[in-house]
């Protein structure tokens, strides 16, 4: 197995960057998306929930003022001291391998926002699905929100620039053996940066797979935010829930 500390994303997602680049995501649709998530679970208030690959807190934050029993891991240890900030007694971050068990059991574990196909073995892969599955208490449910990738090709846009803090980020995007990629670059105070993200292209099929050979049930699919149902071509998500 490599070094994680070798792959794309240990370096891009611990630099400040990458937050600046995505800091008009929608905090508006995220917490309608963990309301809307949290309800179709049926969780009760103080149900124990783990975030995988949590970044900086954003969802685990929504879930705990919803009065959850929060932990929010994941590799980046910038991302994790910034959201250490936000800690109390119900809301605990670690930084953690999402391929190996955290220790505990939980009522749910989510890995959202297409925090999952990083990896270039797809062994790593399934380790992190049985690492959920392990993870999960007797009755717990486990929800991978993931791109549908058949919408995400159809779109596709190969290239474009976007402004922010001025900062010019040119992003490149394309298929490249089996794995969707971003090329991102741009200048910042007399440097150049290069950077580059890398997502295993996976179909509701691959995961069926992934989820057979760890023994777990798929229960539902939804293709959006606001829980719709799936469609291959037009839905923006791949919404998972199993057990």
């Amino acid at each position: 197995m490599n070094n994680v500390s070798e792959h794309w994303f240990a370096s891009w997602f611990d630099t400040p960057y990458y937050h600046i680049l995505y800091k008009d995501r929608g905090y508006k649709e995220a917490k309608l998306f963990m309301y809307n998530l949290t309800q179709y679970l049926n969780l009760e208030k103080g149900a124990k929930i783990l975030d995988l690959a949590c970044g900086r807190g954003r969802h685990s934050i929504y879930l705990n003022d919803l009065e959850y029993d929060v932990m929010g891991i994941d590799l980046s240890k910038n991302n994790i001291e910034h959201a250490k900030s936000f800690e109390n007694s119900s809301l605990k971050f670690a930084v953690h391998d999402m391929r190996k068990p955290v220790g505990q059991k939980f009522d749910a574990v989510f890995n959202l926002f297409t925090s999952f196909g990083y990896f270039e073995n797809d062994e790593d892969n399934l380790e992190t699905i049985k690492a959920i599955k392990t993870n999960l208490n007797h009755s717990g449910l486990g929800v991978i929100d993931f791109m549908n990738v058949g919408f995400v090709i159809e779109n596709l846009i190969p290239e474009d620039n976007k402004t922010i803090e001025g900062i010019v980020f040119n992003q490149k995007r394309y298929i490249d053996n089996g794995y969707l990629i971003k090329e991102i670059s741009f200048k910042d105070k007399g440097h150049s940066y290069n950077f580059k993200e890398r997502v295993k292209i996976m179909t509701l099929e691959d995961f069926k797979t992934m989820f057979d050979k760890a023994n777990l049930e798929l229960i539902d699919v939804f293709g959006d935010y606001d829980l719709g149902n799936f469609c291959q071509k037009t839905s923006s998500r791949l919404i998972m829930i199993f057990k």
